[in-house]
């Protein structure tokens, strides 16, 4: 029997729900963990100086598990991801801003009592109004197009031109 060809100890602080290849990009993984967090995997740059694998860049936005992960078909530059926080995010991660544009996202989210989160350059669109959302998955023919399953139903939508 032959072994793995690659393995990533220690990728996610807990346990990794979900991953997805870039169809773009043959050379790009996604994965999501039950964090909240989900990390885009470079296969061309495997590992840092330490020999440790490395990712190309990372995300802690969902305050509950990644629960699904896909990257868009048509554009292999975005992403999309649902958690358990009843969250589907849309990430482009092509975006670079200026330290101007960056300093308007860090004054972008106000919670209650005048709390503030730092809202990522690349986070796009928030799709909220279902719960528990266990999938989504782009349309294949309709650019920019999505549907997410939950435990209240499922939405079909577009957001984006892609």
């Amino acid at each position: 029997s032959r072994g793995f060809a690659l393995e990533v100890p220690g990728a996610h602080d807990a346990d990794i729900n979900v991953i997805s290849w870039n169809r773009k990009s043959s050379y790009l993984l996604a994965s999501g963990g039950d964090s909240g967090d989900f990390k885009v995997w470079d296969m061309r740059k495997w590992t840092a100086a330490s020999g440790r694998a490395t990712p190309a860049a990372e995300f802690k936005w969902h305050r509950k598990a990644v629960t699904s992960i896909e990257w868009c078909p048509t554009d292999e530059s975005v992403l999309a991801v649902a958690g358990a926080d009843n969250q589907l995010t849309l990430w482009d991660l092509a975006v670079e801003l200026d330290a101007e544009e960056e300093a308007r996202h860090r004054e972008a989210m106000v919670g209650a009592g005048g709390s503030r989160r730092e809202v990522p350059a690349q986070l796009l669109f928030i799709h909220q109004g279902q719960d528990n959302i266990k999938e989504l998955h782009w349309h294949p023919q309709v650019p920019g197009a999505l549907a997410s399953t939950a435990a209240s139903g499922f939405n079909v939508f577009k957001t984006i031109s892609v």
